[in-house]
């Protein structure tokens, strides 16, 4: 058995999260226990709200301790076992932390066949929270019916990807909203969108008039800040705006920016919610049901953008809220 490596928080960052706020450590990997089960740790999912779990901020989990591995969910394969429901040779995933190698009692741990997958970061991606966000966010909060115009931020992001799909495979008309001009081209050319704006060489307000004449029914909302503001001008009656995060808010160092417009909901006899997947994992086998034929027919597929290494942990992170990252953010280990 190899060193275990594990990256732990040892700073609360101050803006874009910076490698020295982390510290790897090793240790020599522990003897097993009856029912346990040692995992080989071979993908790690980077995900917006850990710039939230950094912080002191209240949330729906607790935040990180300092001296703690970092919070992650990951994928690997089972090496040793003495836990009859995982066998040597199968495949985990579930939120195993920033280490190169997880003990543990299986409990809260899913197992997945990696084989019938294109990729096995897909179980971190379409068939892993990302997907359940998008679709019971989707489905759940937005209430979508077919014809009504979907509006979607952070469209070439994992979960905004998938959104994006998911939107035109309910029959949609759907806007994505990206930063430059190839994730506007993989949004409209590879996801299907009908249109697709670049919020970083565009006005936002002029390109949702020029796009959304008639308004806009359902907004998902990955971001916040300018993006929301302009969409919250634009609303048809009783629209419906999905709150799943606020990327563009998570690295500031000053006053957060709340909804300028959001007197609009008024007038619009609109709703605006927000929402946190832990909330759907009890029925994550009917968002697997509905979303399998989407995959199997080409309309629900997961671009993954992946990071090797996970001393570059940090760096994925940057990639992600700096929005460089190109679909679903993943570290190889």
């Amino acid at each position: 058995m190899t060193t275990a490596r594990a990256l732990h928080l040892v700073s609360r960052p101050e803006g874009l999260p910076k490698d020295s706020d982390f510290e790897m450590r090793e240790a020599a990997p522990v003897e097993l226990q009856d029912g346990q089960i040692r995992i080989a740790v071979k993908y790690l999912s980077i995900d917006p709200a850990m710039r939230v779990w950094m912080t002191e901020a209240k949330s729906y989990w607790p935040p990180v301790a300092l001296g703690e591995v970092m919070r992650s969910a990951g994928i690997g394969e089972v090496i040793e076992s003495k836990n009859e429901k995982f066998e040597v040779g199968s495949w985990a995933s579930g939120m195993t932390g920033a280490r190169s190698e997880l003990v543990s009692e299986g409990k809260g741990m899913q197992r997945f066949d990696a084989s019938k997958l294109p990729h096995p970061g897909w179980a971190l991606s379409i068939f892993g929270a990302t997907g359940l966000t998008a679709y019971f966010g989707l489905t759940d909060i937005g209430h979508p019916k077919a014809g009504e115009v979907l509006v979607v931020s952070a469209a070439a992001g994992a979960v905004g990807s998938a959104v994006v799909q998911m939107g035109k495979a309910l029959g949609l008309r759907v806007i994505g909203v990206a930063g430059g001009a190839d994730k506007c081209a993989f949004v409209k050319d590879i996801l299907g969108a009908d249109e697709a704006i670049d919020y970083k060489n565009e006005n936002i307000s002029a390109a949702l008039r020029r796009h959304c004449p008639d308004g806009i029914d359902v907004y998902f909302d990955n971001v916040g800040g300018e993006i929301l503001d302009a969409v919250l001008k634009r609303l048809k009656l009783k629209a419906r705006i999905v709150l799943c995060g606020g990327i563009s808010q998570y690295n500031a160092t000053g006053e957060i920016r709340g909804p300028a417009n959001y007197l609009s909901l008024i007038s619009a006899r609109g709703r605006m919610e927000g929402f946190v997947v832990l909330d759907y994992l009890h029925r994550a086998e009917e968002a697997m049901a509905a979303m399998t034929p989407w995959v199997k027919a080409g309309k629900l597929s997961s671009k993954l953008d992946i990071v090797e290494g996970l001393e570059n942990f940090p760096e994925a992170m940057r990639r992600l809220y700096a929005g460089a990252n190109f679909g679903k953010q993943l570290v190889k280990l």
